[in-house]
């Protein structure tokens, strides 16, 4: 009788332990459903910072007499942007640059007979960072006034930029972030499941192009400078679990 009890609790032992090691290879199996889904965060904006530097020169064989005119010019041109209502603190003038000219001198059948020295040109660029982006502007696109006074201006197109980048990439993430996941609820109710917890996210790269322009996105992320009006955009890819 005892062995025969014995035998009933062996058996039954080993279709527990079966039971058991289907339902642990059905769970092993069995695989998660996800929904991935990438939300794009785009907004429109006007820059706030210019920067607009104009370079001008002088050309003379006396190196002395070069840089006297040259220095004349600049405070001709400091004066200039003071009566156009700039403060001093934003005209930053740098460095002169020296550079000694020369002639390359040939005979008529070709043969070289070395260079002669013409004389130094010496220049200067000076930069302007300002928030009052429309005063720059028409004072950039008015500089040919100072031809009146003898003095060659040469402007370079102005850079703009906005000095709450960081604020802006913040809220454009939210923004990324809340229309990725009404995409993945859109899908989970399409399909007749339910979004469980979010298991993965991956921020996209930071544009910023002219607006209405043809710029192309960059891997590296496209960083506009030469318009005023921008429109910046990022994408947020998002997995969610279904249950």
């Amino acid at each position: 009788m005892k062995n025969n009890v014995n035998a009933i609790v062996f058996a039954l032992a080993i279709i527990t332990a079966s039971t058991i090691l289907g339902n642990a290879v059905i769970n092993r199996n069995k695989k998660v459903g996800t929904i991935s889904v990438t939300g794009l965060g785009q907004t429109n904006f006007t820059s706030d910072l210019i920067v607009w530097e104009a370079k001008f020169s002088q050309i003379n064989t006396d190196l002395k007499q070069s840089y006297s005119d040259l220095k004349k010019d600049k405070e001709t041109i400091l004066e200039y942007f003071k009566s156009k209502g700039l403060n001093n603190n934003i005209i930053v003038f740098n460095a002169v640059q020296t550079d000694k000219n020369f002639k390359q001198n040939y005979t008529a059948d070709g043969k070289y007979l070395g260079q002669e020295f013409t004389g130094y040109t010496l220049s200067q660029t000076v930069q302007i960072n300002s928030n009052e982006v429309e005063k720059v502007e028409k004072i950039s696109r008015e500089v040919t006034e100072l031809l009146n006074k003898g003095i060659e201006l040469y402007s370079i197109p102005p850079r703009y930029y906005y000095t709450k980048l960081e604020d802006l990439k913040i809220e454009m993430v939210a923004q990324a972030t809340d229309n990725a996941h009404v995409r993945a609820k859109s899908i989970a109710d399409n399909s007749g499941t339910k979004l469980g917890e979010l298991s993965l996210a991956q921020m996209g790269i930071f544009q910023i192009t002219g607006q209405n322009s043809n710029e192309d996105y960059s891997w590296g992320g496209a960083y506009n400078t030469t318009s005023k009006e921008k429109t910046a955009s990022i994408t947020m890819k998002l997995t969610y679990q279904v249950k």
